[in-house]
């Protein structure tokens, strides 16, 4: 079956693409084709000066082989050769009233039979707008209701525990979910479990387009650029300290430049930033903390 979640996660990929360009209305993906020595490749596909999308990546890759000892340590796994595909976005929008996303979807598997899908959708907006915070949550559990009635209240949890910044005491945005080492059970077969990741992944266009559309033309000046650039200073804290996936990509000895797609064009870090009391800036990171009910919140 691997063939085939490959060949859907490269459809995949080439449907949002599409509808990223359309969206954005100028700027073109490139692509960059490359080859893993140790086993398989990917295509990189990267957009940037767009009217919306200032920087982003639209990732896929298939890559396979001898399982590092690294991984097998930390995976408590027997010594196995592996195959690992996937899909993985991110995009820094140009306004800062229009969020930045992210969005992961991926297939494991090993020679000895083991296999488990993971992966996620969250929303890190530099200033939280509660309508859009709810739109967002509702598509998600919308999907993942038609899938499971838990996955949405269990995924969400797990996207607040894993997207959060210890060393702040924050979380990176709004959440979403996340989830991994989904594998087969008396419930769902292998078939199944695809059918709720295709889904996942085939959510994020209509979603993603709907917030650019919003916030696009909203008006903003220095005060705001500056808050973008903090809260992306947070977001890459998050990605080179917390995430796995970076972790996973730089000991398998995936493409450097493709790992490090995530991070944004720029970014800063004031000593001791805080935010001036009652301003949208703190408002937004009062919000940022785990357990909301996004979907009900007034």
């Amino acid at each position: 079956m691997k063939k085939h979640i490959t060949e859907q996660f490269k459809v995949l990929q080439d449907t949002i693409c599409q509808a990223l360009e359309n969206t954005d209305g100028k700027a073109k993906f490139q692509q960059d084709l490359w080859e893993r020595p140790a086993g398989g490749g990917g295509r990189t596909r990267v957009i940037k000066k767009g009217k919306i999308i200032e920087k982003g990546g639209v990732n896929f890759s298939a890559v396979w082989g001898k399982t590092p000892t690294k991984i097998l340590k930390v995976l408590e796994l027997p010594e196995a050769d592996f195959y690992a595909t996937g899909v993985s976005i991110v995009l820094h929008p140009k306004n800062p009233y229009v969020p930045i996303i992210h969005m992961n979807i991926r297939y494991f598997e090993m020679s000895d039979g083991t296999f488990w899908f993971g992966g996620g959708i969250d929303l890190t907006p530099h200033y939280i707008d509660l309508k859009q915070a709810q739109f967002f949550h509702q598509q998600l559990k919308e999907v993942c209701d038609r899938h499971h009635p838990e996955y949405y209240t269990k995924f969400k949890k797990w996207a607040d525990d894993y997207f959060y910044l210890k060393h702040r005491s924050e979380t990176r945005g709004i959440g979403g979910i996340f989830f991994d080492h989904l594998k087969e059970t008396k419930e769902k077969n292998k078939v199944q479990l695809f059918d709720f990741v295709i889904d996942i992944g085939s959510i994020f266009i209509p979603i993603y387009t709907h917030l650019m559309k919003a916030s696009k033309d909203l008006p903003y000046g220095e005060i705001e650029e500056d808050w973008q650039k903090t809260r992306r200073g947070r977001y890459v804290e998050f990605n080179l300290i917390w995430d796995k996936g970076t972790k996973f990509g730089l000991d398998t000895n995936g493409r450097t430049e493709s790992i490090l797609m995530s991070l944004p064009p720029l970014a800063s870090w004031e000593y001791d930033f805080k935010p001036k009391p009652n301003s949208k800036e703190a408002q937004t990171q009062a919000l940022l903390r785990k357990g909301i009910d996004w979907i009900n919140i007034k």
